[in-house]
């Protein structure tokens, strides 16, 4: 591969301490056609073939754990949750497996019209799929994708996030040690132009990121006719309703907004809480929030770990910063740290307008903004007046009554008595609302249904009908 390296930043020092050639356009290019001639092989090993060949791929995740983990931890400079991305995928596979097998079978009729016409559907596969991950869970977001297209027989190329580029090495030697799939599976590394290569050269793609680089994305897929899944970005509210469980609620919103140092599109990045007990739940959230931890110097320790990206770290303090000056109170944290690389403490905030930044654009850090209400109307309205409509959660006395909030919030998953529970199951399907997203739910069976295109096939168990059924002579005009 030819071009200028790119110079990549570790999360905890702040140093430079890895690079990489990014692949060109011709490259990937060239790529894509060989995953495209391997592709119908791919395809007619069936299910059960492709099954066989995947799970040998989960097994090989097992013999190169450690060095997965190691490049993960180097990416994201968090221990905790590289663990998991890793030893997640098992049981992913296994989810997967079961909606494919659950899928298989071609769907039989018989037309109610024409009783003597049968048809049946069988499913296409895609021939190539790409994927564009994100750096924030850099493991998952490439196969959350990548598994089920692959099961349902396409090719797939995935393009990590420059970012966050170093799994992809053990990664790669895993792939290479599965005969079977090495050829139809393969990653590129490169930043947005080579992401730009993979979109001309796909007939799907699935791109995880902000708005911005997602809407050139599906403007790019739809001048080539190709399809695009989108899953960008998030402003989550929270609503609290005057009868809820405060203990639960703030334990729950704590956690929901500042996992993964709030680097997550699913975190919760606006409560509104119910007068009566706003007082009462500032408190607690500011207590609870004080006793957390970052886990710096000693990885083996503490709750939060850094900023991914120093970039995001500026956008951070700029909310902060913005609040501060136009009147808000920091309660906790308020700052972006220096242990090498950079950190932010849980930060709750009050005395906010819903015209100042942290309560307009997606924050992707720890930041925990509330505002009070009076009427749950009130409460509801504050929560759609966004861009965004990726998720949200409600609290309340008991379940039925967060239903129903629940309801009236323009957003695709809504948890209930809890926050952030999409990012800890894969079952329930739901779609992105507004700016949030693009295309059909990457859970459940549709994660999978998505990857093929419906081929029907249609008999006439009768005569053929004759072109005198349509003489103009044998009609009788009204």
């Amino acid at each position: 591969m030819t071009g200028q390296d790119i110079q990549v930043r570790n999360p905890r020092t702040g140093l430079i301490d890895y690079h990489f050639t990014p692949a060109n356009a011709t490259e990937i290019k060239d790529t894509c056609q060989k995953l495209r001639a391997a592709q119908p092989t791919w395809r007619d090993m069936g299910l059960e073939g492709r099954i066989k060949s995947l799970l040998a791929f989960g097994a090989a995740l097992k013999d190169k754990r450690k060095e997965l983990i190691n490049s993960l931890i180097n990416d994201t400079g968090r221990q905790g949750i590289s663990i998991m991305e890793v030893d997640t995928i098992a049981p992913a596979l296994e989810r997967w497996i079961k909606i494919a097998r659950a899928e298989d079978a071609p769907y039989e009729g018989r037309s109610t019209a024409l009783p003597f016409i049968t048809y049946h559907i069988d499913k296409q596969p895609y021939a190539l799929v790409g994927v564009i991950s994100p750096w924030n869970f850099p493991l998952t977001l490439s196969l959350i994708d990548a598994i089920p297209a692959l099961l349902a027989g396409a090719a797939v190329i995935i393009k990590p996030s420059e970012i966050t580029p170093r799994f992809a090495a053990p990664l790669r030697d895993i792939i290479a040690s599965i005969p079977d799939l090495s050829p139809v599976l393969t990653i590129v590394d490169g930043d947005g132009s080579a992401g730009q290569a993979v979109v001309d050269q796909v007939d799907v793609i699935c791109f995880t990121g902000s708005v911005a680089t997602g809407r050139k994305v599906g403007q790019q897929a739809a001048r080539n006719f190709a399809v695009s899944f989108l899953e960008l970005g998030g402003k989550d509210p929270a609503i609290v309703l005057a009868d809820a469980d405060i203990e639960r609620a703030t334990t729950a919103l704590l956690r929901g907004s500042i996992v993964n140092s709030g680097q997550a599109c699913q975190s919760i990045e606006r409560i509104y809480v119910a007068r009566e007990i706003y007082e009462n739940f500032v408190r607690l959230l500011v207590e609870k929030a004080k006793k957390v931890t970052f886990n710096t110097p000693d990885i083996n320790a503490g709750h939060l770990g850094p900023i991914i990206f120093d970039r995001q770290a500026a956008i951070i303090e700029s909310q902060i910063t913005d609040a501060r000056d136009k009147g808000a109170t920091i309660h906790s944290g308020g700052k972006i740290e220096n242990h090498g690389g950079l950190w932010c403490a849980p930060t709750v905030i009050t005395g906010l307008t819903p015209d100042m930044k942290i309560m307009r654009d997606e924050t992707f850090g720890p930041l925990l903004p509330i505002i009070a209400f009076e009427e749950v109307d009130e409460a509801i309205k504050m929560a759609n007046d966004s861009d965004f409509g990726l998720s949200a959660c409600v609290f309340a006395g008991n379940d039925a009554d967060a239903v129903k909030v629940g309801q009236q919030i323009e957003a695709g998953a809504i948890s209930i008595n809890d926050a952030a529970l999409t990012s800890l199951m894969y079952e329930a399907e739901k779609n992105s609302f507004k700016l949030s997203g693009l295309g059909a739910s990457r859970m459940g069976p549709s994660g999978y249904l998505r990857f093929f295109r419906k081929q029907s096939f249609m008999t006439n168990t009768a005569d053929v009908f004759p072109i005198d059924m349509f003489d103009e002579a044998n009609s009788t005009a009204p």
